[in-house]
């Protein structure tokens, strides 16, 4: 991908060099089974333990618990590990009820889930956005009846960045509890914010919570912080207690079974510190990108409708609609000036229709079909956002010149 412009860094990013290299020595020096009784395999094991840590102290740091207050359970990235949450926490609770809440705008891994539950008798109640795309914590509180078991809410939007609001979810949920004297799950997906929200304040300058607030479940993704695919976790909170999701010779916990991803845990391990360590200047450096790239998007293209204007975004993430356009006609137009971008979510775009969280928004559907996502990352600069504002502006030039004829 030389001399390309990559802003698709909410689908995965290009994982840093330093883990590139450990992942590739585990790979080939260390391949023993951590499960091996022989020294081969305690070595192994003790990798596996050593990324545990280490992801331990990002999460203390990044979400405000103290390291190994949780359990961590190592997956295969973000999907297995929502999927996981999902499943498990809602099977544990049925006995107190079968009514899953959650949002209109989460990841497909989510409300797949969701679907499949509804198989086994679970209820799902979809609470509603704000045209920002922002949960209305009063539309999950208003689903906290009787049967209510779980809330999975993410805590930044993988299409437009919006901060959800899971502080104020999380407090209803513990009014809930204290009411109704039962546990209430709350799992957030933080694939999108883990390590990514350092130094972020509200409009009237408080800070806010760098981490998914009070949350009993948090999913997390390697490949999304300049980590290795195919590796993930979920962090559970301690004494948190939730059936096998994968059953076999009793790894992780006996949580999911199978032989670990060494080489991958070990990178993913290594990619957490460093996003940890380095969290508040990437997320300083990633919102001066991005304010450049829509002042510049916005001085030089009429007409640009900006997706999520809440006070609480992701500097990582910008998604605009160019009215009169195809976000696909002109993903490609880029894409053939070196710019890559995306439409949205890179797991359902190639499914046809509108997206779900555009829609959620009260996006009409001239709106949405005009969207691209530019998602950014710790290799992006100065330089690129540039190449891309004059990419942008000549995509959309041409498309608004010739496309209606198409």
């Amino acid at each position: 991908m030389l001399n390309r412009v990559y802003l698709d860094n909410s689908a995965t990013t290009k994982p840093r060099a330093e883990v590139v290299s450990l992942t590739a020595a585990v790979m080939e020096d260390e391949y023993a089974n951590p499960s091996s009784l022989h020294d081969a395999g305690l070595a192994a094991e003790k990798i596996v333990e050593a990324a545990r840590a280490r992801l331990s102290a990002a999460i203390a740091a990044d979400f405000g618990v103290g390291a190994g207050k949780g359990l961590i359970v190592f997956t295969s990235g973000g999907t297995e590990s929502d999927n996981m949450a999902l499943l498990c926490g809602a099977r544990s609770g049925r006995r107190r009820g079968r009514r899953i809440i959650t949002t209109r705008i989460e990841h497909p891994a989510v409300l797949e889930s969701c679907a499949a539950l509804a198989e086994e008798g679970f209820e799902t109640v979809y609470a509603d956005v704000d045209s920002d795309g922002v949960a209305i914590p009063e539309s999950v509180e208003a689903a906290m009846g009787p049967e209510a078991v779980m809330i999975s809410c993410m805590s930044v939007n993988n299409e437009t960045g919006a901060v959800q609001p899971l502080e104020r979810i999380a407090a209803l949920k513990d009014a809930f509890e204290r009411r109704e004297g039962r546990r209430l799950l709350l799992h957030t997906d933080a694939v999108q914010s883990f390590c990514k929200l350092a130094g972020l304040s509200r409009a009237d300058g408080a800070a806010v919570s760098e981490g998914p607030a009070g949350a009993d479940m948090i999913s997390l993704s390697a490949h999304k912080l300049h980590g290795p695919k195919g590796a993930g976790a979920l962090y559970l909170r301690k004494g948190l207690a939730v059936g096998p999701f994968v059953r076999g010779g009793g790894q992780e916990g006996g949580l999911r079974s199978g032989t670990e991803n060494v080489p991958c845990i070990a990178g993913f391990g290594l990619a957490a510190k460093l996003a940890a360590d380095g969290r508040r200047e990437a997320a300083e450096r990633a919102g001066r990108l991005r304010s450049m790239l829509l002042d510049g998007i916005m001085a030089e293209v009429r007409d640009v409708r900006l997706n999520s204007s809440a006070p609480l975004t992701s500097p990582f993430i910008l998604n605009l609609s160019f009215l009169g356009a195809k976000g696909e006609v002109l993903l490609h137009d880029l894409e053939r000036m070196g710019v890559l971008v995306s439409t949205g979510a890179a797991c359902s775009s190639k499914k046809r229709g509108r997206s779900h969280v555009l829609a959620a928004m009260g996006l009409t559907e001239a709106e949405a079909e005009g969207a691209i996502r530019f998602s950014l990352g710790a290799f992006s600069t100065e330089a690129e956002i540039e190449r891309a504002v004059a990419a942008v502006k000549e995509a959309v030039a041409r498309f608004r010149r010739v496309g209606r004829f198409r």
